[in-house]
């Protein structure tokens, strides 16, 4: 049975994980264990306990009990449920909720580097990049266009961001994912072939015959602003490009990395 609590003042502490604590607050790296994350619509919500997320709270309007929330109160027994009117959790997140629900869920115990290359063909690394959007969408990408697994460096934006999981529709929970410190070495360590996206004298076009061929292949993607950096394009055992026309140079990196991921997939047959 759930629990059912009713919100009138928008500085109720029991609603703090949804209103008032930063994302760094609830990721909470000083107790990983304790770290939360905070998932908007019932579509994205299933999403997420279909991947075997731990649901803790959920916030929604009186309306969708019965409504839009009721098949994720169904599956989430003993799970606390907070409401309120429309107005009233309009107030307390200062904007009108995504279809009404919120989820607060409980993140998981990451995977190790060699835990996401086992038995991988293909994978991303995500390196420096820091906006929440394009995070969302490269994982978005990675999901539809058979990307096997995703490494972030730690100067890049926490997959489980609000809006990263909002832009991405809930694939961060379909790709396995984890941090890396030493992206080129580690891979190869792990049997990687390694493709860096950057413009260089020496790069090769991404439909290379034999970048293609690759049976197991790390496509490295890097910020807009400054790219990669010069060591990890120097390690990388290709250095890649999306021919461009009209004088155009560069795409977004997420629409880079979309690009990619088709071009480079790993083939049946290969």
């Amino acid at each position: 049975m759930n629990a059912i609590e009713y919100i009138t003042d928008i500085n109720d502490p029991r609603t703090a994980m949804f209103t008032s604590l930063t994302e760094a607050q609830l990721r909470n790296r000083l107790n990983p264990d304790e770290g939360l994350f905070i998932a908007e619509s019932p579509k994205v919500i299933h999403v997420a306990l279909d991947a075997g997320y731990t649901p803790v709270a959920l916030l929604c309007e009186e309306r969708h009990i019965e409504g839009d929330a009721a098949e994720i109160i169904a599956r989430a027994p003993g799970m606390t449920v907070y409401t309120g009117s429309r107005d009233t959790l309009a107030s307390i997140t200062g904007y009108k909720l995504t279809r009404g629900v919120l989820c607060a869920m409980r993140r998981r115990a990451m995977p190790t580097v060699d835990d996401i290359c086992y038995g991988a063909r293909r994978v991303v690394v995500i390196d420096g990049v820091t906006d929440t959007t394009n995070i969302g969408a490269i994982f978005r990408s990675a999901a539809a266009l058979g990307i096997d697994g995703v490494l972030l460096t730690r100067t890049s934006c926490d997959p489980l961001n609000r809006r990263s999981i909002r832009v991405s529709m809930g694939s961060v929970f379909l790709v396995p994912w984890t941090w890396i410190d030493d992206p080129v070495a580690d891979l190869h360590k792990a049997g990687f072939t390694t493709a860096a996206m950057a413009l260089t004298d020496n790069s090769v076009p991404i439909d290379d015959a034999e970048l293609n061929a690759t049976e197991r292949l790390a496509i490295i993607m890097g910020t807009e602003g400054d790219g990669l950096a010069h060591d990890v394009i120097a390690g990388a055992d290709y250095v890649a490009r999306i021919p461009m026309a009209h004088g155009v140079d560069s795409l977004n990196v997420a629409a880079a990395a979309a690009v990619a991921f088709w071009q480079l997939r790993a083939l049946q047959n290969s």
